[in-house]
């Protein structure tokens, strides 16, 4: 493979992450919002929402680069 062509795949694969980790951990933030509006958890529903959708976006984007080693 040449050499730009496999710069562009790796750039391709390794710029969404970013975006990637901001979705997931957005995402159950706001399951965390929910949690805290129907259950009156005052909070803790939403910082568990972020201790838990950072090793869920770390895990999938490890599953991720794996799978797709360059």
């Amino acid at each position: 493979m040449k050499p730009a062509l496999q710069m562009a795949k790796a750039f391709a694969l390794l710029s969404g992450i970013g975006i990637y980790f901001a979705v997931v951990v957005g995402i159950c933030v706001y399951l965390g919002m929910l949690a805290d509006d129907y259950l009156y958890l005052d909070g803790k529903g939403r910082l568990l929402g972020i201790l838990l959708g950072f090793p869920v976006a770390i895990y999938s984007t490890y599953r991720q680069l794996k799978s797709n080693a360059l």
